[in-house]
């Protein structure tokens, strides 16, 4: 069943920027990409949510994938996707240092429509990785998380690739400067200030 809620995504984007229902947003720059990977997730069976503002799609409860949008491509995004045996390569990591999401990532539908039977492929063995309850066993950081922002990440999945989508240097540099505050409201209200640049694939530092 369609989600209106994603029509609305296809059709205006995910406002969350100035540049909502314009020529510029990402979204509305690759609807067409976008609308075919969600035909080919939906003839999956998956069901179609929307969840942090993009489209997600469960299997019993469980969040599989999501179909988003970067400024140079769309994406179809698995959330255990480093569990995926990805025999034919064709995924790539969220970022160098995400340690559980797995992309395909494409500027074209011809692009999509030629591997349109593998897409469906790795979607079903995404499936049965949630079904056997497989889990991510996570290296440990070398800088630990602040509490605050794994709260917002574990409730924030589009926040949580964003971050594991940056540079380990930009990674690096939020942690520190999250951290250095002493009282915990002071953290949140840092993390609240930055979410924009993370979602934008910018450091904390870069203009």
């Amino acid at each position: 069943m369609l989600n209106e809620n994603v029509d609305l995504f296809l059709e205006d984007g995910c406002g969350r920027c100035s540049y909502y229902k314009s020529p510029k947003c990402k979204v509305i720059k690759w609807t067409d990409e976008l609308a075919q990977l969600r035909r080919i997730v939906l003839e999956c069976g998956l069901k179609e949510e929307f969840k942090w503002s993009q489209p997600t799609y469960t299997y019993d409860g469980k969040n599989i994938l999501m179909v988003t949008a970067l400024m140079k491509c769309a994406v179809l995004s698995f959330f255990k996707g480093v569990l995926l045996k990805d025999e034919q390569k064709l995924l790539i990591s969220a970022g160098e240092n995400s340690q559980a999401v797995r992309q395909f990532r494409f500027t074209n539908v011809e692009d999509i429509l030629k591997i349109e039977s593998a897409i469906k492929e790795y979607v079903f063995e995404a499936v049965e990785v949630e079904k056997a309850g497989l889990k991510i066993e996570y290296k440990q950081r070398n800088e630990t998380i602040p509490d605050e922002l794994k709260q917002m990440m574990d409730e924030n999945q589009t926040l949580k690739i964003a971050f594991e989508s940056l540079t380990p240097g930009r990674q690096r540099g939020y942690i520190l400067y999250f951290s250095q505050a002493k009282k915990s409201e002071t953290r949140y209200s840092r993390i609240m200030k930055y979410i924009p640049h993370i979602l934008s694939g910018r450091g904390l530092n870069d203009i």
